[in-house]
């Protein structure tokens, strides 16, 4: 469903820039939360460990490729999170059913407990910020960050049924 750009919409580098300037500093609120969530938690868990648990929880079964993928880590730096997050026992790693070199992440119940704290806040900041942007921006917003997210939103999806 690809829909025509409506051809009254021109948008000049300053409202370009206004926009981005407007995305780093709402991407330097969220890690910020995430900071202040994860102050109390398990030493050594950072940012890239949370964005890996949300993920795991939105996608379960994700291997180390998808997550670099996803997050634009390199494969090392994926699978030395992963590691880390299994190792406090927060993910499983199991071999793959069908190719046992592949190892498919979850969550154990300790770190879905962890996600779902950290999460609590980010939910809190962006019902806030839907709200202010009102009923009608709500499906504008996720159209754009849909746009925005491209082809990473089909990663770890299974395939669809032919």
């Amino acid at each position: 469903m690809s829909t025509v750009p409506d051809p009254r919409l021109i948008l000049r580098d300053e409202e370009l820039d206004a926009g981005l300037e407007l995305l780093l500093l709402s991407e330097a609120a969220l890690w910020a939360a995430v900071d202040a969530a994860l102050e109390g938690e398990i030493q050594g868990v950072g940012r890239s460990h949370y964005r890996t648990l949300f993920l795991l929880k939105r996608k379960p079964g994700l291997g180390v490729r998808e997550l670099a993928r996803l997050t634009a880590l390199s494969k090392q730096g994926a699978s030395r999170t992963l590691s880390e997050l299994t190792r406090l026992g927060l993910v499983d790693k199991a071999p793959g059913e069908t190719d046992a070199r592949r190892k498919p992440a979850r969550l154990t119940k300790d770190g879905a407990a962890l996600e779902a704290r950290v999460s609590e806040r980010l939910r809190s900041l962006l019902m806030r910020a839907y709200r202010s942007g009102g009923l009608d921006a709500v499906g504008g917003a996720r159209r754009i960050l849909t746009a925005l997210a491209g082809g990473r939103l089909a990663v770890g999806r299974p395939d669809p049924e032919i």
